[in-house]
């Protein structure tokens, strides 16, 4: 079992529900900070999906802020966070998260 800190940042420009991070088929994902800036003057609002964590958050014009706190958000083998964004607007995405490795320790035997 391997354990790498990871960060991955995401430019968004779409209204098209966006897969942000995926878990590969060996890993477990442990998403700890997901930090949003909107780029524009506008407001658009943003859903975050893997169960529904985040419903219709408006994002303030031209900031960046956390838009999840709390318990970590936990991924497992091929599931993955989406984004769904009202509006087409310059968003980035900035996420701070655990990979687990899990090894095939058959081979081994």
């Amino acid at each position: 079992m391997a354990n790498n800190y990871k960060f991955k940042g995401v430019a968004l420009a779409t209204t098209t529900e966006t897969a942000l991070l995926t878990a590969g088929s060996d890993e477990t994902i442990i998403i700890r900070s997901i930090l949003v800036t909107n780029n524009t003057s506008n407001t658009p609002t943003l859903s975050l999906d893997e169960y529904t964590i985040l419903k219709t958050h408006t994002l303030s014009a031209n900031t960046s802020g956390e838009v999840f706190t709390g318990s970590p958000i936990v991924l497992e083998a091929s599931d993955a966070i989406k984004a769904t964004m009202s509006s087409s607007d310059s968003t980035h995405f900035g996420i701070s998260y655990l990979v687990i490795t899990w090894l095939n320790f058959i081979t081994y035997l």
